[in-house]
C-alpha cells in the first residue's frame, strides 16, 4: 500500500490539500515550474529535516575525515548556490558505507555514501549532489511524506507532540522506501534535468551525469544484488541518458 501511495503522490497530496485547506501553503515552485499546494511550509520542513537528521545520526556512522568532508562541502555549496531553491541552508554529510548510494531528506539535507565519494570524480560527485538537490528543490520527498503520513502526523514531528517518535520513524521509513525503490519516473527525470541545469550553472561538466550512470551500471553488472537507487528500474538507464543528452543540447538557463 505504501508503494502505491508513493507513486500516486500528486493525486493524494491534492486530495488531502482540499480536506486540510487551512493548513496548506500555495506557492510557485521554479524547479517544477508549477504552482503547488503544500501541507507544510519551509519553516516546518526545516524542522522536520532537523529531527530526521538527528535520528539518522543515532542510527548511522558518518565520515569525519577532513579531506573528504571538505571536498563534499566545497562541491555541495557550489551546487547549492545555483539551485532554484534558496530558502534553505543546505547540509552535506558522508555516510560511512561502502555502497554506491546517495539520498536526501526534507530541509536541505544531502547524504553521500563513502563508496560513492571514493568512486566518483568531481564532475560525477557534482552530478550526484545536483540530482539530490533537484529532488529537494522540487520538494519530492516532502510531497511523498505528507501524502503518506498526512498533515497531522507531519505536524506532530515538527512540534514534538506525543506521537513525535513514532511519526518520525514513519517519515524515515518513507524516505528509505524512496532510497530503496527510487522515485517515480516523472520525479527522476525532473531531478536529472535539474542536475544538468545546476552542474552547468556551477561550472561542472554535465557529462559527469552520464559517466556516473555508466560507472554505476558497470558496477551493477558485476554485482547484480547491489541496490543502487540511481539505477532503479523506473525509468531505464538508457532513457535517462538520452534525456540528459537532450537537455545538455539546450541553452543554459
Amino acid at each position: 500500500m505504501l508503494n502505491n501511495l508513493i507513486h500516486k503522490t500528486d493525486f493524494v497530496c491534492l486530495f488531502i490539500s482540499f480536506l486540510l485547506m487551512a493548513g496548506c501553503t500555495t506557492m510557485y515552485n521554479p524547479a517544477t515550474q508549477q504552482r503547488e499546494m503544500l501541507l507544510i511550509d519551509t519553516e516546518q520542513e526545516v524542522k522536520l529535516g532537523q529531527n530526521m537528521d538527528s535520528q539518522l545520526h543515532q542510527k548511522m556512522k558518518f565520515v569525519t575525515e577532513h579531506y573528504q568532508v571538505q571536498r563534499l562541502q566545497q562541491i555541495g555549496q557550489r551546487i547549492a548556490q545555483v539551485s532554484d531553491r534558496q530558502d534553505l541552508t543546505y547540509q552535506f554529510a558522508i555516510v560511512d558505507d561502502k555502497t554506491l548510494n546517495a539520498f536526501a531528506i526534507p530541509g536541505g539535507y544531502v547524504y553521500i555514501h563513502k563508496g560513492l565519494m571514493d568512486a566518483a570524480n568531481d564532475d560525477e560527485l557534482a552530478a550526484v549532489i545536483a540530482h539530490e538537490i533537484g529532488h529537494i528543490a522540487a520538494r519530492h520527498s516532502v510531497k511523498q511524506i505528507q501524502a503518506v503520513l498526512g498533515y497531522q502526523l507531519v505536524l506532530s514531528i515538527v512540534t514534538g507532540g506525543r506521537t513525535n517518535s513514532s511519526a518520525l520513524n514513519d517519515a524515515l521509513s518513507v524516505v528509505f522506501e524512496l532510497v530503496n525503490l527510487g522515485y517515480s519516473r516523472k520525479d527522476e527525470f525532473l531531478a536529472d534535468k535539474l542536475a544538468v541545469r545546476y552542474t552547468r550553472r556551477a561550472g561542472y561538466s554535465p557529462l559527469g551525469i552520464i559517466t556516473l550512470f555508466q560507472k554505476l551500471e558497470s558496477e551493477k553488472k558485476k554485482s547484480p544484488n547491489l541496490n543502487l537507487v540511481f539505477l532503479s528500474s523506473h525509468p531505464p538507464i538508457t532513457e535517462r541518458i538520452a534525456r540528459v543528452e537532450e537537455q545538455m543540447r539546450q541553452p543554459l538557463d
